[in-house]
């Protein structure tokens, strides 16, 4: 008596067809799907080893190294 039944559901889906209306829904259906692609995309790709970057601390241990020999040479 409780329960759910599939009349109960029919009604609860009238309901909700009236209020929000099929656009509304179908823009709301689809925007869930996108979110789900999304989400399965971005698991795969935690799977793939990554490629590896080059390391920004040598550039910039290059770099650092530049600017203290150009400082010897221009004091200022």
């Amino acid at each position: 008596m409780g329960a759910w039944g599939i009349g109960h559901w029919i009604v609860v889906l009238v309901i909700v067809l009236l209020i929000f209306g099929t656009k509304r829904l179908g823009s709301v259906g689809k925007d869930l799907g996108d979110a789900v692609k999304g989400f399965k995309k971005g698991m795969q790709d935690d799977d793939k080893p990554s490629q590896q970057l080059p390391n920004d601390s040598t550039r910039n241990d290059t770099t650092n190294s530049t600017q203290s020999r150009d400082n010897e040479q221009n004091p200022r």
